[in-house]
């Protein structure tokens, strides 16, 4: 039986660094196995063709030998005229905000890869994942592709790898700023599009609709883990649509690609239709700290979470002292039940359900203590930013 792996970070698409002293070749469309099936598709074609105008010639000059005649019979075919794409069709939206969505080549010291990302503001900051940048943390060089072929070097301004976002800077003043959207208006049912460069090929554009909304997705390792309240979708997403757009039906962003389930397999992970985005209204609040500061906040109640605690709600194993929890009278053993309108149903969730508002927000928290119910208003403190 098929068993799907827990979500995971689409991992940038990489290739071992090349050997010193070699210029370092960068990921510009299809990667290498990509280009060994094009090249393979399209050598049948070529073949194929070949054949059949040797067919086509011999039998003409067969024709002309036995002295018939051959009259060449024209199919009628459409005009070169591109029909008219409304505005709101995918073609008509992928049209508009295609010039905004970016590809990330990074080369760090052992490694490269790729990834995407998107213009937030005209005068060249975009938005893209931690983990797709995090390759050149120690050093390397980052360079974003636009859709039109131009490549300008870049530079990380800040990332906030709880929520695994990163905003990075190039040096440009004219740049189509994509438009966003409000993710807590996203329905499931409504549709999507998803624009990246999986596998390396830049400007890729896949759609589907809204699968699930509150996804509690954990994904990443121990140094770079992040909880994401994530927007689930059955849009294809692949390794290389890192940081890229999922936009609703009015071509505005309410997600951004991150990560994907995938069937346990010893192979890299590809898409089965469950991939998840982080929640624009998040990210828009971390990229706003990000540039103004080169750093974020990421909020916290003030507990730490008993993990080994089996039923439905978040036990408290700790509190910290002087924290949001203490000053609202939560203790040790309590049981959190709900946070805002939210259901907790395990100490990841209630992570999630956190992360999902800014520091200094008041919440409703409900937890039980002794099999009694009580609620409190709690106002959320902040993290120490992790980069």
């Amino acid at each position: 039986m098929n068993v799907a792996s827990p979500p995971q970070v689409l991992p940038p698409v990489q290739e071992p660094a090349p050997a010193p002293m070699a210029p370092a070749a960068r990921r510009q469309g299809p990667g290498a196995f990509a280009v060994v099936l094009i090249a393979a598709v399209t050598a049948l074609v070529v073949g194929g063709v070949a054949g059949v105008g040797g067919y086509v010639l011999g039998r003409e000059v067969d024709s002309v030998a036995s002295g018939g005649q051959s009259e060449v019979q024209l199919l009628p075919q459409s005009g070169a005229d591109s029909p008219d794409r409304a505005p709101d069709s995918i073609a008509g939206i992928v049209t508009s905000v295609l010039p905004s969505v970016v590809s990330i080549v990074v080369e760090g010291k052992t490694e490269s890869g790729s990834g995407s990302g998107f213009v937030l503001r005209s005068d060249g900051y975009i938005l893209t994942n931690n983990h797709v940048v995090n390759l050149v943390k120690g050093g390397g060089d980052l360079t974003v592709v636009f859709s039109n072929g131009d490549e300008v070097s870049g530079k990380v301004v800040g990332t906030n790898v709880s929520y695994d976002l990163a905003v990075v800077k190039v040096e440009r003043k004219d740049l189509p700023a994509i438009a966003l959207g409000n993710s807590k208006a996203a329905q499931v049912g409504d549709a999507v599009i998803a624009i990246g460069a999986p596998l390396g090929l830049e400007g890729t554009v896949t759609s589907g609709i809204v699968s699930a909304v509150d996804r509690v997705v954990t994904a990443g390792g121990t140094d770079d883990l992040a909880y994401i309240n994530a927007i689930q979708t059955d849009a294809a997403i692949n390794p290389g649509n890192s940081g890229g757009p999922l936009l609703d039906s009015a071509g505005r962003v309410i997600g951004i690609n991150s990560a994907i389930a995938s069937l346990a397999t010893n192979g890299e992970p590809g898409s089965i239709g469950l991939g998840f985005a982080i929640p624009v209204n998040s990210a828009k609040r971390i990229a706003e700290e990000l540039i103004a500061t080169g750093a974020s906040k990421t909020p916290a109640i003030g507990v730490s979470l008993d993990t080994n605690y089996s039923e439905r709600g978040a036990k408290v194993r700790e509190v910290t002292a002087g924290g949001p929890s203490e000053k609202a009278g939560i203790e040790v053993g309590d049981i959190i039940t709900r946070v805002g309108k939210r259901l907790i149903k395990d100490a990841t969730e209630l992570v999630v359900a956190v992360r999902s508002y800014a520091p200094g927000e008041q919440v409703d928290v409900e937890f039980e203590r002794d099999g009694k119910g009580m609620t409190v208003k709690i106002t959320l403190g902040a993290l120490p930013n992790k980069s």
